[in-house]
């Protein structure tokens, strides 16, 4: 049993790589009970900060898991900040214990920092390593990731920079301008219900907004853009394994 998150496919292409038929978290969220068992039971998401995101967090609190090997393969494009002793430390505050925890280098889709058109030809030995990934799964290997004294002076200094935002800084992060023709698309592809189509307009709604971006990678007129400047407006991502489809059914909430 695996569960993922995604904004723009990346962890979904990680989760289909392990397992074949991968479980929404944004939709198992509307289970009850949040109960699973299962012989082995993963978590399959990005790192935003370092640190998985809020959706996913709340997900471990409130479930259950019934399993003798917990895992997490957690996605990140630059940097990863020490972000499997930080899961480690979550799951354990959640009253997990798990068994295997590794990180996997993929494209950084922060458009603010990172150009979608560069980012989109580097070899990052993505696929020998999901591959890699996949076997320790399978073998059932026990071991977390290692993480430096240099990985966590990284997330101390991403800690201290935020520190000097509003604390909800990031909920208006999302801009939707006058290209915007009303398709929808973006709401489909949310997986926090954060953006809607009022009178044929998106309208982003703060307060739950996850910074996926989804809505901003995948809108087809590119009307939906940043409060903080791109490193390049023009350019928008999508795993090239993933089609437009299995994002909207992975998050559509309306």
């Amino acid at each position: 049993m695996l569960f993922y998150f995604t904004g723009t496919g990346n962890s979904l292409y990680a989760a289909k790589g392990i397992e074949p038929d991968p479980i929404s978290i944004p939709q198992a969220t509307r289970r009850e009970p949040l109960e699973f068992t299962a012989d082995a039971i993963g978590i399959v998401c990005p790192v935003y900060g370092h640190e998985v995101p809020q959706m996913v967090r709340e997900f471990l609190r409130k479930s259950k898991f019934h399993t003798d090997y917990f895992y997490m393969v957690l996605t990140y494009g630059n940097r990863h900040g020490g972000a499997a002793e930080l899961a480690q430390k979550l799951c354990q505050g959640c009253g997990i214990q798990p068994a295997y925890i590794n990180v996997l280098l993929m494209v950084d889709n922060w458009l603010p920092a990172f150009d979608m058109d560069e980012q989109r030809v580097l070899d990052k030995g993505v696929e020998v390593h999901l591959k890699q990934i996949a076997a320790d799964i399978t073998a059932r290997k026990r071991w977390i990731a290692p993480v430096t004294d240099t990985d966590r002076a990284a997330h101390q200094e991403f800690l201290s920079r935020m520190a000097q935002l509003p604390p909800d800084a990031w909920q208006h992060l999302i801009r939707v301008t006058d290209r915007c023709i009303g398709c929808g698309i973006c709401e489909k592809v949310c997986p926090s219900a954060s953006i809607r189509v009022v009178d044929g307009r998106a309208v982003h709604t703060p307060g739950n907004c996850q910074t996926c971006l989804a809505c901003v990678h995948n809108c087809p007129q590119k009307a939906i853009g940043l409060t903080v400047p791109e490193k390049n407006p023009s350019a928008r991502y999508r795993n090239e394994h993933i089609q437009l489809a299995e994002l909207i059914r992975a998050n559509q909430q309306v």
